[in-house]
C-alpha cells in the first residue's frame, strides 16, 4: 500500500494487470494515471495518492509493462493499448464512467487514441511531455531503444545510465534505483518484445489532425517540461495546440521529460487545479 492507494491485481482478457487504487471510489471525479513506454506506475511518485484527497485515483502498469503480464502474443500498438485500456476500465467496474485521464509520454498519445475512440467515457485530458506527433523517434528516443536492447550488461548499465540522465534537466536527478528497477523489469520473459513494438509504433506514426478534431472540444491541459531533450515542446507542443486550439499550455520551467518527477509540487498543482474547476 502507497498510503491510500492500494496495490491491485485485475483480470483482463486473462492476463494479470497490476494497477493501483484509492479507496474512495465515491468521488465525483476517476482520475486514471496512464505512465510512458519503458516506466511503470511507480513513476508517478506520491501524485496518484496525494490528488486521492480529491479524486478517485487509478495508476495502471500497461500490459507488458512494470508488474503486469507480457505476452508475446498481445498488441502493443497505440489503437491495442487503447482497447486495453478500455477493457481495463471494465475490469475494475468504470464501465460508463467518466474519466480524467493523464498520460506521460506515450501514455499522452494512448489518452488521445483513447479519447477519440471513446469520447463519451472523457472527462478531461492532461497530456505530460506527450508523444503522438512524432514522424520518427528523436536521437534520444533512439538512444534509449538502443540501451534498452544492448546485450553486454555493463555497457547496458551505462548507457541506460547516460540516456535516463538526458531525460532530466539536471543530469544529478536520476535516482540509480530507476536504472536498476528498469534493469529488473527489462530483462523479464517478454518485456524486451512489448518494449520494441511499442517502441517502433508510436514513434514511428503521427496521430492525424483529422482524429484529433473529434476531440477538439474535450478539456485538455499540457504540461511539458520547458528542458524535455527527448521530445522538445519546441515544435512538437505547437503541432498539438494547432489540432487541439481550446488546450491550455504550461511549460514547466527547469524541468525535463518528466516535469512530475523534478517539479512535483508544481505539476501535482496543475493538475490538481485544472480536474477541479469546470469551465
Amino acid at each position: 500500500m502507497i498510503g491510500k492507494n492500494e496495490y491491485k491485481v485485475a483480470n483482463v482478457n486473462g492476463h494479470k494487470i497490476f494497477y493501483s487504487e484509492s479507496k474512495n471510489k465515491e468521488k465525483k471525479k476517476h482520475v486514471l494515471f496512464i505512465h510512458g513506454i519503458g516506466a511503470s506506475l511507480v513513476g508517478w511518485r506520491d501524485i496518484p495518492d496525494a490528488l486521492s484527497e480529491h479524486f478517485h485515483t487509478i495508476s495502471v502498469d500497461l500490459i507488458g509493462f512494470g508488474g503486469s503480464e507480457k505476452p508475446t502474443t498481445a498488441d502493443y500498438s497505440i489503437k491495442g493499448f487503447s482497447r486495453f485500456i478500455f477493457d481495463f476500465l471494465q475490469a475494475i467496474d468504470l464501465k460508463d464512467e467518466k474519466i480524467c485521464i493523464v498520460g506521460h509520454s506515450l501514455g499522452g498519445y494512448i489518452a488521445l487514441q483513447f479519447a477519440t475512440e471513446n469520447k463519451d467515457l472523457i472527462e478531461k485530458l492532461v497530456l505530460v511531455d506527450p508523444s503522438g506527433k512524432l514522424n520518427g523517434p528523436t536521437p534520444l528516443l533512439s538512444a534509449y531503444r538502443d540501451a534498452a536492447n544492448e546485450a553486454i550488461p555493463i555497457l547496458k548499465y551505462e548507457k541506460l545510465k547516460k540516456v535516463f540522465e538526458s531525460m532530466y534537466s539536471l543530469s544529478s536527478a536520476l535516482l540509480p534505483l530507476v536504472v536498476g528497477i528498469f534493469l529488473d523489469i527489462i530483462e523479464k520473459p517478454g518485456a524486451l518484445y512489448a518494449f520494441n513494438y511499442a517502441f517502433d509504433d508510436s514513434t514511428g506514426k503521427a496521430i492525424g489532425s483529422d482524429r484529433l478534431k473529434v476531440i477538439e472540444g474535450v478539456p485538455c491541459l499540457i504540461i511539458w517540461g520547458a528542458n524535455d531533450n527527448w521530445i522538445s515542446p519546441k515544435g512538437y507542443a505547437e503541432k498539438f495546440l494547432q489540432d487541439l486550439p481550446n488546450a491550455c499550455l504550461e511549460i514547466i520551467p527547469d524541468a525535463g521529460h518528466a516535469p512530475f518527477i523534478e517539479k512535483t509540487a508544481i505539476a501535482y498543482e496543475r493538475i490538481r487545479t485544472f480536474i477541479t474547476y469546470d469551465k
